[in-house]
């Protein structure tokens, strides 16, 4: 039996905390915050509530995978349900799409609302999706990252590797398949579920539409905050003890392996592994000491891109919306012009700066749990941001900012036909500098690293660290951002650490 201290409550931590603790270790959580959950977050108030971090489920048999690890069955223990539509796009050109719930569905629904033939396009591109599903699944995500011997396993097979096709981006894959300028930018939104510019991320993301599709996009009635909860109390079960308010500050390292954690305050947690589901920049620049053994791993995440961060404003809105799907993403006219001003590229080159005029992505659930009564609605609305960085980009604390960022944003809802501005009982904004204050995100990187460029996941820290007893867990690890990674993320960690 290990004693295992886990840093961090987030979504990875709480999982390989259950798991560990199934395999018999002796587990601690330490969370700095007064609850669990990390970025699955929770805002209350007046009745009206809020997910402050993802809003839906996708890949729901890695969490069948999880409970099933560790007791009884996911179906015992929370409610999945099925989003259909599972998102509402809105194109600036006037265009409405509504995605089904269930894949077979999807190229007819394209056909009626972008033309005949769009929905043979995209079946086309989803079909070489399902390949790189296939050929990745396995190496990439429910392993761990081996460097180059994961890519010498890939070359193999060339059938393998052209099906990759790990020299072309998101964005040329698209300009490959599609022809619609609706469908091309709806796949190039697939680059933000890993913080990335899709002129720049692999592929091979084209598996996130494809995933998310042919698997279903689920929500949980009561908030997706309640997943982490089910987690946290599974780990509880089997023997885990959870301590929130605990900031962790040290990372210990005697005799070449990890000994333990110091906590703010001075205390310290005696333990043989370490799991860390901080932030990876965060770990390696302020947790750990200096060590010799984690130079290329700081020299890795110094030649990678920080994924981007977002801006958001949690509305309580008086009435009702008719035919107001779960998900709604409003589109603007120049995608592009939003990618250059979050990563300082092309026009706004080495300048980032606030989207002057975003994509907004509004959830809404039609969930009692979130709203005070039956005339009353709770949104969360997100637009993609920099990251904060007052030394050398956007400063999020600056005095007025987020107070006239959140007036553009509702401007650019009103413009696209969601005015809401007459009905809001309160708005609160939360900014990248929030969210790195609330999760210790550098900068408020949702995703850690993004995938920008050919060799970007082999630039995301791996799961097992740079000294014997340290392992990674979490979105800025391996395999990467989103929850079912996450999840995947601490499976491959107890694989590792093994059983007592």
């Amino acid at each position: 039996m290990a004693r295992v201290a886990v840093v961090g409550a987030g979504l990875g931590g709480l999982a390989a905390a259950a798991r560990l603790a199934a395999l018999g270790h002796d587990v601690t959580v330490l969370e700095q915050a007064p609850t669990v959950g990390g970025k699955l977050g929770w805002y209350a108030r007046d009745g009206h509530g809020f997910d402050t971090g993802p809003s839906l489920v996708t890949l729901p048999q890695v969490y069948r995978d999880l409970f099933a690890a560790t007791g009884a069955p996911l179906e015992e223990t929370l409610d999945l349900v099925r989003l259909d539509p599972a998102v509402s796009y809105r194109f600036a050109g006037g265009a409405t799409l509504d995605v089904p719930g269930h894949a077979a569905e999807i190229p007819a629904a394209m056909d009626a609302a972008l033309g005949a033939g769009t929905g043979a396009q995209w079946a086309a591109l989803m079909a070489r999706a399902e390949r790189m599903w296939r050929v990745t699944e396995q190496p990439f995500l429910r392993s761990p990252l081996a460097g180059a011997a994961t890519l010498a396993r890939l070359a193999r097979s060339g059938r393998d590797v052209a099906t990759v096709a790990p020299w072309r981006t998101l964005r040329g894959l698209g300009g490959a398949h599609l022809r619609s300028p609706e469908l091309r930018m709806l796949l190039d939104r697939y680059a933000t579920y890993s913080g990335s510019d899709p002129r720049r991320a692999p592929a091979v993301l084209a598996t996130v539409p494809y995933a998310e599709q042919a698997f279903g996009s689920w929500y949980v009635p009561g908030g997706l905050r309640r997943l982490a909860q089910a987690v946290a109390h599974r780990a509880v079960e089997r023997g885990a003890r959870i301590r929130t308010g605990a900031t962790v500050e040290r990372v210990l390292v005697e005799g070449g392996r990890t000994a333990g954690v110091a906590l703010a305050g001075g205390e310290v947690v005696r333990a043989d592994v370490v799991v860390s589901g901080a932030d990876a920049a965060a770990l390696y620049r302020d947790l750990l000491p200096p060590l010799r053994a984690a130079r290329r791993v700081r020299r890795d995440l110094a030649r990678s891109t920080p994924s981007l961060s977002g801006f958001v404003l949690l509305l309580a809105l008086r009435g009702r919306t008719p035919g107001l799907a779960h998900h709604t993403v409003l589109f603007p006219e120049d995608y592009d012009a939003e990618f250059d001003a979050v990563f300082g590229a092309g026009r706004h080159r080495g300048a980032p700066r606030p989207v002057e005029d975003p994509t907004v992505y509004v959830s809404a659930p039609d969930d009692r749990a979130t709203r005070p009564d039956d005339d009353s609605e709770s949104w969360f609305v997100l637009v993609n941001a920099p990251r904060h960085d007052p030394a050398g980009g956007v400063d999020w604390d600056e005095p007025g900012l987020a107070d006239r960022y959140a007036g553009r944003v509702l401007e650019v809802m009103a413009r696209r036909g969601l005015d809401v501005r007459d009905r809001v009982r309160w708005c609160v904004s939360r900014t990248p500098a929030d969210l790195a204050r609330e999760t210790r995100s550098v900068g408020g990187s949702i995703y850690g690293t993004s995938s920008n460029g050919a060799r970007a996941a082999f630039l995301r820290p791996g799961n097992a660290g740079p000294v014997p007893g340290l392992f990674l867990v979490g979105g800025s690890a391996h395999p990467g951002g989103g929850l079912p990674l996450v999840t995947l993320s601490a499976e491959i960690v107890a694989g590792l650490v093994g059983p007592a």
